[in-house]
């Protein structure tokens, strides 16, 4: 939108206007207060907030790079997949948008209730297929219905795909999804009234030079018990209070992690014909003064200074004070 910009004329007649008493400043003013009606679609009411819709993306733009590593993987190709757009619609809506044919999994996410959506168009089905059965990944030459072993294939793909689900609504809630059934034409899925509002995740996918789409569709009625959780707060909560649990383990494991302690006595230098020389009984006078503190070392890393004594008859030594990393005791 162009914001219109005065001419210098037009800006003298309004000003002459006002002073003029023409345009009556306080009417304008009235009209300015009053509340501004907004259009309302009843027969699409909006379920889910902004800020839902938002943790939404969120979530599934971690499925999206979770799914891509799978595949990559899985079919030895690199296979990307991004997330386009979270919208809210009917789901009559998101039916007359899908391309035919198309491959429709239907699938549940117990606990929850209802079922979901999850369509791959075309564009994306066939270069996957392709790759499945040896080939490079590329497209037929005429778009065709998909064979029952396909359907049977691509099932069994979907349902590892789908696994990637429970990893990203980890923080939310625990879900197992589960494949019902598949279908290729989107006329004949009606697992909900065509009025029931729906929020479609949108995917753009990209197989060598084949560029295609997928679609993710949640209706209202699954996630019903659990969007009071599908906020931005709950969502980084949830993440930090992840973090903590991870740094607490860390710091428990650590705390029970044994260490070898070694207090240095002294040193000294002595030649080859001195130490063949040493018999039992003689003493060797090391650098160490008997009032000097000791070095005592953490896994060979100097750490403390210490003075040696005894503790119930047993050696022991003392803290004195402790050395930074690459410190040496003061002579």
């Amino acid at each position: 939108m162009v914001d219109e910009v005065l001419s210098q004329s037009e800006i003298d007649m309004l000003l002459n206007a006002l002073t003029s008493g023409e345009i009556d400043t306080e009417e304008i003013r009235r009209e300015a207060e009053q509340p501004k009606a907004k259009s309302y679609d009843f027969r699409r009411p909006n379920k889910f907030s902004k800020d839902q819709m938002r943790t939404i993306y969120l979530i599934h733009e971690n499925f999206a790079r979770l799914a891509s590593n799978f595949l990559s993987v899985y079919l030895r190709t690199n296979i990307q997949i991004k997330i386009a757009s979270v919208e809210q619609i009917t789901f009559e809506d998101f039916i007359v948008s899908i391309p035919s044919p198309t491959v429709m999994t239907i699938f549940s996410l117990d606990p929850l209730p209802g079922s979901a959506v999850f369509e791959t168009n075309s564009t994306f089905v066939f270069p996957i297929i392709d790759l499945l059965f040896g080939g490079p990944g590329q497209m037929p030459r005429e778009t065709r219905e998909v064979t029952d072993i396909e359907v049977n294939v691509l099932k069994n793909l979907n349902r590892k795909v789908l696994e990637n689900l429970i990893y990203v609504w980890a923080d939310v809630i625990e879900i197992s999804p589960t494949i019902q059934s598949v279908e290729t034409n989107p006329q004949l899925n009606r697992i909900i009234s065509p009025n029931e509002i729906v929020a479609v995740v949108t995917f753009t996918t990209a197989i060598g030079s084949f560029e295609g789409m997928m679609n993710m569709c949640l209706p209202w009625v699954t996630l019903e018990p659990v969007v009071s959780k599908l906020s931005s707060r709950h969502w980084f909560a949830s993440a930090e209070k992840e973090v903590e649990g991870q740094q607490q383990l860390i710091l428990e494991a650590l705390e029970q992690t044994p260490l070898e302690f070694t207090v240095l006595g002294g040193e000294t230098e002595l030649t080859i014909r001195e130490i063949l020389g040493l018999q039992v009984g003689d003493v060797v006078a090391l650098n160490n003064r008997v009032a000097h503190d000791l070095v005592m070392l953490v896994e060979e890393i100097p750490k403390f200074t210490v003075q040696p004594g005894i503790w119930e008859r047993k050696l022991a030594v003392q803290v004195t004070g402790y050395l930074e990393r690459g410190e040496k005791l003061n002579e």
